[in-house]
């Protein structure tokens, strides 16, 4: 059975109400996990991007049994991406971050479904992420068939309507179109999501788009 997103809501909640029973003050449940502002969170993602993008990684050297130790019973996320799908786009080593520092979301064409916004509410509010990216990527086949809107099998082209928006501010232009998307869908979460809301309201969330450059590895900035 799919749960309701007030659903959802109401078992937040009741983790908050019972970690604050524990001995958290009142207000600080969602935001107890990382240190990092919502600033030096989405600082890490650029400086983890530009040390891949320049064969300078650092996660790798990570001891992963001590990490693997540490996370088996909790994760601490300092930030959620929303991605493509698409294979080529492997979140953590494009932002060189090992196991429990990303919460990454997936699905073609990055869009802001109900299943994703309430992914990143939890990540948000349960677990205290600071900056959730919106990513999108060049050469993207999601966009690309939005686009085209040809006949598909299955349920693909149920992912036109989400990606339409864009097309009809960019056109025909693929790369105009995956930055469009990538500014709608963040505009989306900002404003289809009270939790969200309400955690950019008290400065302890950014939500930023962006855009992934196959060829050099590099992300940058929409906002």
């Amino acid at each position: 059975m799919i749960r309701s997103r007030r659903a959802f809501i109401r078992e937040a909640l009741a983790i908050a109400a019972t970690a604050s029973a524990s001995g958290l003050s009142s207000g600080t449940v969602a935001w107890s996990q990382t240190t990092l502002s919502p600033e030096a969170a989405l600082q890490q993602l650029i400086d983890g991007n530009r040390r891949f993008a320049e064969d300078r990684m650092t996660s790798f050297a990570e001891d992963l049994e001590l990490l693997k130790a540490k996370t088996a019973e909790r994760q601490e996320p300092f930030a959620a991406v929303l991605s493509c799908a698409d294979s080529r786009v492997p979140v953590e080593l494009i932002f060189d971050q090992s196991i429990g520092h990303v919460f990454v979301t997936r699905v073609a064409g990055n869009i802001a479904t109900s299943a994703m916004i309430a992914s990143l509410e939890y990540g948000a509010a349960v677990l205290g992420t600071r900056v959730i990216m919106v990513l999108g990527h060049a050469n993207c086949g999601a966009v690309k068939a939005s686009i085209e809107a040809t006949a598909a099998p299955g349920q693909i082209s149920g992912l036109y309507p989400y990606i339409r928006p864009a097309v009809d501010q960019a056109g025909d232009n693929l790369d105009a179109a995956v930055r469009a998307n990538a500014r709608i869908q963040a505009s989306l979460l900002r404003q289809s999501s009270p939790v969200l809301a309400e955690a950019i309201k008290k400065k302890q969330l950014k939500i930023v788009a962006a855009f992934y450059d196959l060829a050099t590895g590099r992300v940058s900035l929409l906002d």
